[in-house]
């Protein structure tokens, strides 16, 4: 949520209205979750939507963002690890960077520390997070968001890393109240930083429940950090929820066949993704001018 912005209470909304309303063409978005909670319903309505020229920003981007890049949706993507969790690779991810289809793709790379500094220092607000790392890599030499410091206490040479601070977050959540207050657990990654980081953030939930009753190890993101809170039951699929839902292994291998092939790959999303509510959006990827 931007300091600028005063803090208001999220609003209920579906998540078609949300997405309209709050991710822009040319924003830098963050669909952030670790193995399970991964957002593939927001992430299929921005596809939906045909919000182009999209910075995509994420730890571990795996299917909905070969998904996403498939579609010509983004222009860049800032990330650590990219691949097909237990599979191989990312086959519309690797066609865009190596052969520019169906767009060119501007990559960022970071480690995974790197990236998880960038986006605590992004939610504290600061220019930069601090860390030991990519020394004896090139990722420095090849990323302009890293650089070498001289701590001014000990003369240490340390890693930053440039902030990170997406337009929007938008993250899956098992429960959130009527205010809007929103409670995940489960194995959690940067959610939490990717939402105080960014300007705006879009919850999707599995449920809306009376009051969050305390749970081991969750977190909790109160209502004054969230945009918009969006009741989509199931919308981590094929990924899972905890306590919700089991995830879809055979989907994941499946992927890298359905992925592999362009046309294979359009006549899938057309089918499975464009071809679900109403949508004036085409079913063929978007691309650049040529």
């Amino acid at each position: 949520m931007s300091l600028a912005e005063p803090r208001t209470r999220a609003s209920l909304m579906p998540l078609s209205d949300a997405i309209a309303a709050h991710v822009h063409d040319g924003d830098a978005i963050a669909l952030e979750g670790f193995t399970h909670l991964i957002p593939f319903a927001a992430g299929h309505e921005i596809i939906r939507q045909n919000r182009c020229d999209l910075t995509l920003i994420r730890m571990t981007p795996d299917i909905i963002y070969d998904q996403m890049i498939g579609m010509g949706r983004a222009a860049r993507l800032v990330f650590s690890y990219g691949g097909n969790p237990g599979v191989g690779s990312l086959h519309r991810f690797r066609d865009a960077v190596e052969n520019g289809w169906p767009r060119p793709l501007e990559v960022v790379e970071h480690s995974h520390a790197g990236m998880a500094s960038a986006y605590s220092a992004g939610a504290a607000r600061l220019p930069f997070g601090l860390l030991r790392g990519y020394a004896g890599t090139d990722l420095a030499e090849r990323n302009p968001q890293v650089a070498f410091v001289e701590c001014p206490f000990t003369g240490e040479s340390l890693t930053a890393v440039r902030a990170l601070n997406p337009d929007v977050a938008l993250i899956h959540a098992q429960h959130a109240d009527q205010r809007g207050n929103v409670m995940l657990w489960g194995l959690c990654g940067v959610q939490k930083e990717a939402v105080l980081a960014a300007d705006r953030a879009i919850v999707t939930v599995e449920e809306i429940v009376p009051a969050l009753e305390p749970r081991p190890h969750a977190v909790v993101l109160p209502s004054w950090t969230i945009t918009a809170v969006c009741v989509v039951p199931g919308g981590t699929a094929p990924s899972y929820a905890a306590g919700y839902s089991v995830r879809d292994n055979d989907f994941y291998s499946e992927w890298d066949a359905i992925s592999r092939d362009r046309d294979r790959f359009v006549e899938w999303m057309g089918a499975n993704v464009l071809a679900e509510v109403g949508t004036t959006a085409g079913k063929t990827p978007a691309r650049t001018a040529s």
